[in-house]
């Protein structure tokens, strides 16, 4: 079997393959929301989409089952956009190429979309299928989640009239959610006159690349290597021994997803080339030891290329390397009550130097506010002593857990039933849009959780067959025991 769409339950995976053949990056979803809408009008399925861009569909109840409770299904649209350095893939025009390994589906050089497709999927499957059994339901598909959530965050009130949310947007089956952690974009910026580059120098390109990267909520706690931070550790030798100029930098491409590549050019005099040549060997085997646990691939390349005319400012570049490497990324702080899951921690997705300018991005998460408040102030300290402009954007608050929510309950019930085991109720720190919807349906009583996916944000990203076959099961049983209004 080579066909997604010939995978069981058919439905799902019909929709998810619909989907993939649609190009839907975070911040350029004209297409998929035109699909959207065309796609329910061919079914007669109400549709509309709102002041912000969001997608919202309806169906009735199915006989008998008109005194259950409203449920809206919640998925988002948009997916990262990440991709190996070999792909010749355009995320904006191209259908993405998914094929099956063994019990994964997953795409050829790029990310997979299954986060959130596949929650997008199940409604639509839902949606259309005549024969299934349920209440009141609506779906909602949200607009660019993975970059500032402006859908929900424009998400006005009246628009849903669920009782209860099923965010569908988790990736672990069995797995069901009742907390988020809370966040909040750092961007850093400075404009700055370029320099000429020495006419006697040679320019040299470092690149590193091979990480697993990962998604910066779910995997900031495995010990991966970001990218950025290691090439600032390069570049502060070779500044400081080659005395080099540095022209550009640029490391990552999404605030959400930690960094899996960082490419520097800088000129040095001909005679160094060889020292820096053997500098780089031995960042390389330096990191290789430091990340043997959970980094396999990591390659740092040295090779010259055509010198630009400028370069950063001297000044102005021991500033911005200074500012990368004093940069906290990574895990901060677990939560004292609960050490297994993380409470605070940042990404330092994105550096861009160049063309006379300088950029970063951090996304700063965690469930406690002031702990929030305290580390985006180190980055503050940080970046502004490097004399950059700091501005925070895109403050979404955390998801408070309710443990005596009444759908949790009925979801403890019905999995050991049918399953015969115990479900895993969980607080996560990745960001989730239940945390904002909440704030505009305070009543609504709220659960997130899907099937089982893998190293989402990269382009490993994969989703277990066999998992997704389960949680279908699942949802369709949880329609119908949804509690009576």
């Amino acid at each position: 079997m080579s066909n997604i769409q010939d995978l069981e339950p058919k439905g799902l995976w019909k929709n998810f393959y619909a989907l993939t053949q649609v190009p839907r990056p975070s911040g350029h979803l004209e297409k998929v929301q035109q699909f959207l809408l065309n796609w329910a009008k061919e079914r007669a399925i109400d549709a509309f989409m709102d002041n912000a861009g969001n997608i919202v569909m309806t169906q009735p109840a199915t006989p008998g089952y008109e005194n259950l409770k409203t449920v809206t299904m919640e998925a988002h649209m948009d997916m990262v956009p990440q991709k190996t350095p070999e792909s010749t893939h355009h995320f904006e025009t191209d259908p993405i190429e998914t094929y099956i390994d063994g019990e994964w589906v997953k795409a050829r050089g790029t990310t997979l979309g299954s986060d959130d497709g596949m929650g997008v999927a199940t409604a639509m499957a839902i949606l259309e299928d005549k024969t299934l059994e349920h209440g009141p339901i609506e779906a909602i598909f949200t607009v660019d989640e993975e970059t500032c959530m402006y859908g929900v965050n424009n998400l006005q009130p009246g628009t849903l009239k669920g009782d209860i949310l099923l965010n569908l947007d988790n990736e672990t089956e069995g797995e069901f959610v009742l907390g988020s952690a809370g966040g909040e974009d750092v961007q850093a910026s400075l404009e700055y006159q370029e320099a000429d580059a020495e006419a006697s120098h040679i320019a040299m390109k470092l690149t590193l690349k091979g990480l697993k990267g990962g998604h910066s909520g779910l995997e900031i706690n495995e010990g991966r290597a970001n990218a950025n931070k290691l090439m600032a550790r390069v570049l502060t030798e070779v500044v400081e021994s080659l005395d080099a100029d540095l022209a550009s930098w640029v490391g990552g491409n999404m605030r959400n997803a930690i960094p899996s590549s960082s490419t520097a050019i800088i000129t040095l005099a001909p005679e160094d080339k060889e020292e820096l040549i053997g500098i780089a060997a031995e960042w390389l085997g330096i990191f290789k030891n430091e990340y043997k646990a959970t980094e396999d691939g990591i390659q740092l390349l040295v090779e010259e290329v055509e010198k630009p005319a400028k370069v950063v400012p001297e000044e102005i570049r021991d500033n911005l390397i200074n500012a990368v490497m004093a940069c906290p990324a990574g895990v901060a702080r677990m939560i004292p009550e609960s050490p297994e899951i993380v409470e605070t921690s940042c990404n330092l997705g994105i550096v861009s130097i160049q063309n006379g300018k300088a950029e970063t991005d951090v996304l700063v998460r965690s469930s406690m506010d002031t702990q929030l408040d305290a580390l985006e102030g180190s980055i503050k300290a940080v970046f502004s002593m490097a004399g950059m402009a700091v501005e925070f954007t895109g403050r979404y608050g955390s998801w408070q857990p309710d443990f005596d929510s009444p759908i949790i309950k009925v979801i403890g019930k019905l999995y050991q039933q049918m399953f015969g085991e115990p479900c895993r109720v969980q607080v996560v720190h990745a960001g989730l849009e239940c945390s904002i919807i909440k704030g505009v349906y305070p009543n609504m009583d709220m659960v997130s959780f899907g099937p089982t996916l893998r190293s989402p944000h990269t382009p490993n990203e994969r989703c277990f067959i066999p998992s997704v076959g389960k949680y279908w099961k699942f949802v369709l049983e949880l329609l119908k025991n949804i509690p009576e209004k």
